[in-house]
């Protein structure tokens, strides 16, 4: 009985199944072993009588085990211990056989649980890139919404903005770099759809979350017009429609504001940006966005129907003369003409009508412009992008609530006069200002450029006249012409075609007077030549065959040579 009563402990020490089954010799020694065991229980185990050499060697194991068993189970007498080991091995037998099957089902457990964390993983690793669109704004697979969708979204969206509103400050969220407002935003927004317990996908939650971190710290509806590169114009004709053009066509796209409060909002923060204001005393505003591009604003209520906002966009790269050529604005021998007439100081007005690239075209222009020349450029908004290091930028300012405190174009050209100019660029001349440019072009700031809205060159001449009587100066139209003979060099004529493709259609000089008209000679003039299948317009460039009055001009700067290879080149159809 006893021997028996040994086996079991020595399995749970890990020991070889064999070792159960006690000799027979060893059956008195382990009735010694069990009479020190339990007798002083009352005192320490460890101190227990003394037995035979041959005892010694196995009873103490058995001794320990019985020990941490009895000390887990209640206190009884000798014969009660003596009496329960008949009833134990019963129990630990089948114990022991299904210590296999347990050890399987707890590997196959921690399998699936090894699983389910990579799983998981590879699901968290996921979301935290799509969160990284969505927290920098620039999500753009989003896919469409029926129309029911997008009206249950704007509910949603609008509620969960106010809220958000409600509970976040403005104030010091304003303080904060953009990345880690976009974040804080994010997560408020996450809690508030969470409290409020909306019924979302994944995907009108990150679109949701895009719109708001729009509507806070953007442009709100336009970022995603924005971030587009192909675009040319933003045209908001009130809440509900937005157009664009892209490629010179103009189409609607599905970009809707919530109301008119929210884009005059959007309004508000653009020309406040450039510390000017747009409302019902003063409804009409010019302004510009970081990167450079013009904006008109024009309130209720001289906008019946809405405020409308245009957005006139610059490509992100600076387009060269190089572009124009291969967007076949202009022939590679006609580029080089452009090239030498920028670089040899002439007189230049770039005419055209809206919409043209004149601007476009006179910053192409002013690549040519030597490193060491001092420019100082006058704008109603500040647009052009020069690449020469000594530029000096002004730009007009509107009066203020009292209605004081306006500078004019008129007074920036002046001033530019005492600011030691070598050449001086006007943005765009639109009024009596055309006079003191032509003063400073008059009065040895050679190689001074404007742009001017007009349809050919000819009109170019009569348009500058026109803005000169504008300005109330009494002169005779005699000296006034002469002064325009003198002081203009070349008209570069720009041209939005009705295909949308962009062309320089003239590039023309101004020789001088003859009795009291002002004489002008084409050197390149664009030819049209048809239509093709797809509409659009086919031409080319074509040589006069004139030579130019600038070839004086050419020789002191030492470029007649390459003037004459350009002729050539242009005579030959390049």
């Amino acid at each position: 009985m006893f021997g028996r009563r040994q086996g079991p402990p020595e399995k749970k020490a890990a020991t070889p199944p064999p070792r159960e089954e006690a000799p027979a010799d060893a059956l008195p020694d382990a009735d010694e072993t069990a009479k020190p065991d339990t007798a002083p229980r009352d005192s320490a185990p460890a101190e227990s009588a003394p037995a035979s050499p041959a005892a010694t060697d196995e009873a103490p194991k058995p001794a320990l085990k019985l020990v941490d068993r009895d000390d887990d189970d209640a206190p009884a007498a000798p014969s009660a211990a003596a009496e329960t080991p008949e009833s134990e091995p019963e129990p630990e037998q089948p114990a022991a056989a299904a210590a296999p099957e347990t050890r399987q089902r707890s590997e196959g457990r921690a399998r699936a649980e090894a699983s389910d964390l990579r799983q998981a993983e590879t699901r968290q690793n996921r979301a935290r890139a799509k969160e990284a669109k969505i927290k920098d704004g620039k999500e753009s697979d989003l896919p469409p919404m029926t129309p029911e969708q997008d009206a249950r979204y704007n509910d949603t969206k609008i509620s969960v903005f106010n809220t958000l509103i409600e509970s976040v400050d403005l104030t010091e969220l304003s303080k904060m770099p953009s990345a880690t407002v976009r974040e804080e935003i994010s997560d408020v927004v996450s809690e508030i759809i969470s409290m409020k317990a909306l019924v979302l996908s994944g995907v009108e939650q990150q679109r949701l979350i895009v719109d708001i971190c729009n509507d806070i710290l953007g442009l709100g509806p336009l970022e995603p017009l924005l971030e587009r590169d192909d675009i040319a114009d933003i045209m908001v004709n009130g809440p509900t429609k937005v157009y664009i053009e892209v490629n010179g066509k103009i189409t609607l796209t599905n970009i809707r504001f919530r109301d008119n409060a929210q884009l005059m909002n959007i309004c508000q923060r653009i020309v406040s940006a450039v510390g000017r204001r747009v409302d019902e005393a003063s409804p009409i505003c010019d302004a510009r966005l970081l990167d450079g591009s013009r904006v008109n604003v024009i309130a209720p209520p001289l906008a019946i129907d809405g405020a409308a906002l245009t957005i006139r966009k610059f490509k992100k790269d600076k387009l060269q003369l190089q572009n124009l050529v291969d967007f076949k604005s202009i022939s590679p021998a006609g580029a080089e003409l452009v090239k030498l007439i920028g670089h040899c100081r002439l007189n230049v007005m770039v005419s055209g009508g809206t919409g043209s690239g004149k601007t476009t075209l006179l910053n192409c222009l002013t690549a040519f412009i030597d490193k060491g020349e001092r420019v100082i450029t006058c704008e109603d908004s500040a647009e052009l992008q020069l690449q020469q290091p000594h530029v000096v930028r002004l730009e007009t300012r509107p009066p203020n609530l009292e209605g004081v405190g306006s500078v004019s174009m008129t007074d920036l050209v002046k001033n530019c006069l005492r600011m030691r100019p070598e050449r001086i660029i006007v943005g765009e001349v639109r009024g009596k200002e055309a006079f003191d440019l032509l003063q400073a072009m008059n009065t040895g700031h050679d190689g001074s450029m404007g742009t001017i809205h007009a349809n050919n060159p000819r009109e170019c001449i009569s348009r500058i006249e026109n803005m000169i009587a504008m300005g109330g100066y009494s002169l005779p139209t005699k000296t006034v012409r002469e002064q325009i003979a003198g002081s203009v060099n070349v008209i570069i004529q720009a041209a939005r075609l009705r295909d949308g493709s962009r062309k320089i259609t003239h590039v023309t000089e101004v020789l001088g007077m003859e009795g009291d008209v002002i004489t002008l000679q084409d050197i390149l003039l664009f030819d049209f030549e048809g239509e093709g299948p797809d509409g659009r317009i086919i031409g080319r460039h074509k040589y006069t065959g004139l030579r130019p009055s600038f070839y004086d001009r050419m020789r002191y700067f030492g470029k007649e040579k390459e003037l004459v290879t350009c002729l050539q080149a242009m005579a030959a159809g390049e």
